[in-house]
């Protein structure tokens, strides 16, 4: 018994990506967007950041933050801190989360931001995400993009009203000032993203 749960143990391990820091450097990623189009990182090499949330179509807490997240988009791609939604979900598991799904959802709530397909789960691995929604805030340097905030949104779900900190929009008006985001990390709340077996 005791050994099983070493395995078990050991074997969860395996599976939780390590993932980026705060301070990391981005590798680049291509992605099919619902439009058919592909979509690299890269692509933003002129913003001065880029907001990557890993989210999808079934997750509850996805859901809570559906419209906080268009809203993100709307208040902040034109300052040049665009979203860019990332579905790293298993359709095996989360028929949902289906590319099909995807295409339906974005034309129903008219998302301004690309919303796109993780088929492999590899970008998610790279990323380290475990949660949807799970967001990284990227800042784009002159040897590329850096993490520079990782976690929540903000901290309440339930509630956009009752919402005391807002910690992603926080660290975007950090960086505006040219500051380090305080705090960089918190525990990203949602769903677990459903791995491939």
């Amino acid at each position: 018994m005791y050994l099983t749960s070493i395995i078990a143990a050991l074997m969860l391990n395996l599976a939780s990506p390590a993932g980026y820091n705060v301070g990391d450097k981005v590798s680049d990623f291509e992605l099919k967007n619902v439009d058919g189009k592909m979509i690299k990182l890269s692509d933003y090499s002129d913003e001065k950041g880029v907001i990557v949330v890993f989210t999808c179509n079934h997750c509850p807490y996805a859901k809570a933050y559906e419209s906080r997240i268009m809203d993100l988009d709307k208040k902040y791609a034109s300052k040049g801190y665009p979203v860019v939604a990332i579905n790293p979900n298993d359709p095996v598991k989360e028929p949902e989360d289906s590319p099909e799904g995807m295409i339906k959802r974005a034309k129903a709530m008219n998302y301004s931001f690309p919303y796109l397909f993780d088929a492999t789960q590899d970008v998610a691995k790279t990323f380290g995400a475990t949660r949807t929604p799970h967001i990284y805030l990227l800042q784009n340097t002159p040897s590329g993009f850096k993490v520079s905030y990782i976690g929540a949104i903000d901290d309440n779900t339930d509630d956009p009203s009752a919402v005391t900190n807002k910690y992603l929009e926080n660290a975007i008006t950090s960086l505006q000032k040219g500051e380090a985001p305080s705090p960089n990390f918190t525990k990203a709340i949602g769903c677990t993203i459903k791995w491939k077996q």
